[in-house]
């Protein structure tokens, strides 16, 4: 990414996507820093929580969030900032592409505040650990065999289909405006998170804290959506989680 920066910065016809693309690089680095350095929750029983550590252990799975998906919908947002550059030259309405990121990291921070709640109902009920894994052998079963299943249904297929060619959604759902390019980037990232809200659950059985799964999770992310054959390897995964379901079940 840094070398693609430094050529772009050379051409100053290409400086806003350059600084786009800065941007961008930040934003996933400052995550990535905030997940390896200073991401810290409070590790007694669920009983003995503030308020402030539930809003805490939103902004861990927002910023976690964001480094995780922002990767993957980099060609995107370049792409989309293509768009806009053309029409910004032939005097066109446009609206920066900051929009559609807005509207894009809207949804995952709402798919935060939910997976927030619903960790806070599984600390109470004892199924997660104060480490914030699975506490329980029948949970974990129950996911991956709920994760493999979701990884072969016509809805993760439908969405991962258009989060991987994307310019037919952009040609069909683009309109003018601000608040168009927010709810653009909200209907894209709608998409992103029918196709990738199982794998972000996962981490309730490897460790919501894990970093090495949260960099393992955004590789097959990155895999899924931008590599080739993307959909069948989705689809081995999908197997891959149910087989391991079963060897735990049947342990």
């Amino acid at each position: 990414m840094l070398a693609g920066l430094i050529k772009l910065m050379f051409k100053k016809a290409h400086f806003g996507k350059a600084l786009l693309y800065l941007t961008l690089t930040l934003m996933i680095i400052m995550s990535w820093y905030y997940m390896a350095f200073l991401m810290t929750m409070n590790m007694d029983p669920v009983a003995n929580w503030h308020k402030q550590d539930i809003i805490m252990l939103f902004f861990m799975w927002a910023i976690m969030m964001a480094g995780m998906m922002l990767p993957s919908a980099t060609p995107l947002i370049m792409l989309v900032n293509q768009l806009n550059e053309k029409r910004k030259i032939r005097q066109a309405p446009y609206a920066h592409t900051m929009f559609f990121i807005l509207g894009y990291l809207l949804v995952w921070f709402l798919f935060s505040l939910v997976i927030t709640l619903i960790q806070w109902l599984l600390h109470y009920y004892s199924v997660l650990t104060p480490m914030m894994i699975s506490a329980h052998l029948s949970f974990t079963s129950l996911l991956l065999l709920c994760a493999g299943i979701y990884q072969w249904l016509p809805i993760k297929q439908r969405c991962l289909s258009l989060c991987r060619s994307p310019l037919s959604f952009l040609m069909k759902e683009w309109r003018e405006g601000q608040l168009n390019a927010i709810k653009l980037g909200c209907k894209h990232g709608a998409y992103c998170l029918g196709c990738c809200w199982v794998l972000m659950a996962l981490l309730f059985v490897t460790g919501v804290m894990s970093l090495k799964w949260i960099f393992i999770l955004t590789l097959v992310v990155l895999i899924e959506k931008l590599a080739p054959f993307g959909e069948i390897i989705s689809k081995l995964l999908g197997v891959g989680l149910i087989i391991s379901s079963m060897v735990l079940y049947l342990r």
